[in-house]
């Protein structure tokens, strides 16, 4: 099994939008073969002193795939390409953190 945290920060008041093209994105990568989960995440609020939170402009995207060639297809999916697009200029950074569980 692969984890993915994929750490996204929007352009300054663009969080809103990038999260609307990826909801309309979600059905189409939980059909992909590999797909265990996939869906973002944002700061829960008043978690208090144990919570670094990760901002306004920020969200989290939470993914677990079955394997590696998985990972690599969702990567080169037609509607992964055109999220792409259309999120592009939205885009202020993006760090991909691929992981493997832990023995």
């Amino acid at each position: 099994m692969i984890h993915v945290l994929a750490m996204i920060t929007a352009k300054p008041g663009k969080r809103d939008e990038i999260l609307t093209h990826m909801r309309a994105n979600i059905p189409a990568v939980l059909a992909e073969d590999g797909c265990l989960a996939y869906g973002p995440a944002t700061d829960t609020p008043d978690a208090g002193a144990i919570q670094t939170p990760i901002g306004p402009d920020s969200f989290v995207v939470v993914e677990q795939w079955a394997s590696l060639d998985a990972l690599r297809a969702h990567a080169a999916a037609p509607h992964m390409k055109a999220y792409g697009a259309a999120t592009r200029d939205l885009v202020a950074s993006r760090v991909i953190h691929v992981l493997t569980p832990a023995t």
